[in-house]
């Protein structure tokens, strides 16, 4: 009995801490778990009181919000954009009104190239009608299908628009060059011309009416040959275009004997 009682006292402290562990896992495995969640939660239940944070509702709830907000500032910006159209629209004389139309394709790779208007034969959109948007001249429809028209703007590589100086009246070439700016060729191999001038479309131009604003000079190089050139930085927000507004492509074309008589033997052709 002695030595028994000894054992004990060696012994028991440890089987007590062995069958303390095996009963704790039994319940474990018996409940789930879920006796052990609930004691963390009773535990930390006061500490999630005292936390500022939002909880889970709210934050769900301030998502939303913001959800809102964003789509209200969309709708204000879109808004405004459409009445400042509308108000330039309204200068104009009532037998030239335009049709409004919104940007509603435009293809990664072809940026500065062309875009497509939710507006088309329905809308009484034809090929050749004149594009443009606040700042001045934005393209040319090239094509049209029953409610869209892909437009060719003077951004792309491919465009020629033939152009003035307003305070020369020197007469010269636009051609885009896939970006904000456009490559100006003067006919004239030293024209009147300076940085900062004002460039818009000229009498000689056969699909543009004269007087729409292109863009401004923003550097020369008169030293380039055939012909001088100049960096036009264009008006129109070509970056960022959202609403146009579309017209009639001119009646009345100007006659042949109008025509620029350049000093190069062979001119460029405009549009």
């Amino acid at each position: 009995m002695v030595i028994l009682r000894r054992w004990w006292e060696r012994k028991g402290l440890q089987i007590g801490l062995i069958a303390l562990v095996l009963s704790s896992a039994w319940i474990l495995r018996q409940t789930q778990g879920a006796l052990l969640l609930e004691m963390y939660q009773t535990i930390t239940r006061p500490l999630q009181m005292l936390q500022t944070g939002p909880t889970p509702e709210e934050r769900l709830k301030d998502a939303r919000t913001l959800e809102l907000q964003t789509r209200i500032a969309d709708l204000e910006s879109q808004n405004k954009k459409l009445q400042n159209l509308l108000g330039y629209v309204e200068k104009e004389p009532a037998t030239s009104r335009p049709i409004t139309a919104r940007v509603v394709g435009r293809s990664a790779d072809h940026w500065w190239q062309q875009i497509t208007l939710n507006r088309g034969s329905n809308g009484g959109i034809q090929e050749g009608y004149i594009v443009r948007a606040e700042g001045g001249l934005v393209g040319l429809v090239e094509s049209v299908t029953p409610n869209t028209s892909r437009v060719l703007l003077i951004s792309d590589l491919k465009s020629q628009v033939g152009v003035t100086i307003g305070r020369t009246s020197a007469k010269g070439v636009l051609r885009g060059d896939s970006s904000a700016e456009a490559v100006l060729e003067f006919y004239e191999k030293v024209p009147n011309v300076k940085v900062g001038d004002y460039v818009s479309t000229s009498t000689y131009s056969q699909k543009f009416p004269a007087g729409v604003a292109v863009g401004r000079i923003k550097s020369l190089d008169l030293k380039k040959l055939p012909a001088s050139v100049a960096k036009v930085e264009l008006f129109p927000p070509i970056r960022s275009l959202d609403w146009v507004s579309v017209y009639p492509k001119p009646e009345n074309p100007i006659p042949a004997t109008e025509n620029p008589q350049p000093t190069n033997p062979e001119p460029p052709k405009s549009n």
